[in-house]
């Protein structure tokens, strides 16, 4: 008999708020490959906009009870829809953990937890989510936290490639940051709005209908300035992209 695969999902505080169909359809697509899939209602948040912020006390209680809500099972992937989210627990939860008596049990999770598409080939060896179908040609956008924190550049693409009607155009500067950065563009409004005004023109040119990226932040910037300057096009989670169509 085959060995189950038990996933536990973490889904992000902006996808919980924002966008839960991207949660909803990351559980469709695991299911289908046949994952058996476990949400622990008890989850928050990794920690990352207390960290990035420089409150890092704060961070750390977070961190720990992250750590508490995803620890109980060694043999469980612990998987998310967003590449930032990761990049988080994976990284800067070493800085975190480096002195604490916790240490030597965020390393049994750090090896666990995955971004959606690179578990779909790294682990499980899916590049192809049979029926997923959307008509149009995309572009891809290479998040910041998945590009340069987790090492996901070819994955995304290959699970799209076999998606029935979708035809890849890349576009200029595609690994150039959206000009989101969580506070970043608070702070600095004029500088990230300038960046995903380069963003979308580039994405524009290729006369794609959609951009696709693994993280919902990116694309809920970017769309916020396609909506205001009415721009015809239009952003989606990979997610999304490989529900459709089944």
């Amino acid at each position: 008999m085959a060995k189950r695969i038990i996933v536990d999902i973490f889904i992000p505080c902006f996808v919980d708020q924002l966008f839960p169909e991207t949660g909803m359809n990351m559980v469709k697509v695991l299911e289908k490959i046949g994952c058996e899939v476990n949400y622990n209602p008890n989850q928050t948040c990794c920690g990352q906009p207390a960290f990035n912020a420089g409150f890092f006390d704060e961070a750390r209680e977070v961190a720990i009870k992250f750590l508490d809500d995803f620890s109980n099972e060694t043999s469980h992937y612990i998987v998310a829809p967003s590449a930032s989210c990761v990049g988080m627990v994976r990284n800067a939860y070493q800085d975190i953990f480096v002195k604490s008596s916790n240490l030597v049990k965020y390393r049994t999770m750090q090896k666990k937890v995955y971004e959606l598409t690179e578990f779909l080939t790294d682990v499980m060896g899916v590049t192809n989510i049979e029926g997923a179908a959307l008509q149009g040609r995309y572009t891809y956008h290479d998040s910041c936290s998945a590009l340069r924190e987790c090492g996901i550049k070819a994955g995304p693409r290959a699970l799209l490639d076999n998606v029935q009607g979708l035809e890849l155009v890349e576009m200029e500067d595609n690994e150039t940051c959206c000009g989101f950065g969580g506070t970043f563009a608070v702070k600095f409004e004029a500088i990230s709005t300038a960046m995903a005004e380069q963003k979308v023109d580039n994405a524009l040119a290729t006369g794609a209908d959609y951009i696709i990226s693994t993280d919902s932040s990116c694309l809920m910037h970017l769309q916020a300035y396609i909506n205001k300057q009415k721009k015809p096009i239009k952003t989606m989670h990979i997610a999304d992209v490989l529900a459709s169509g089944w």
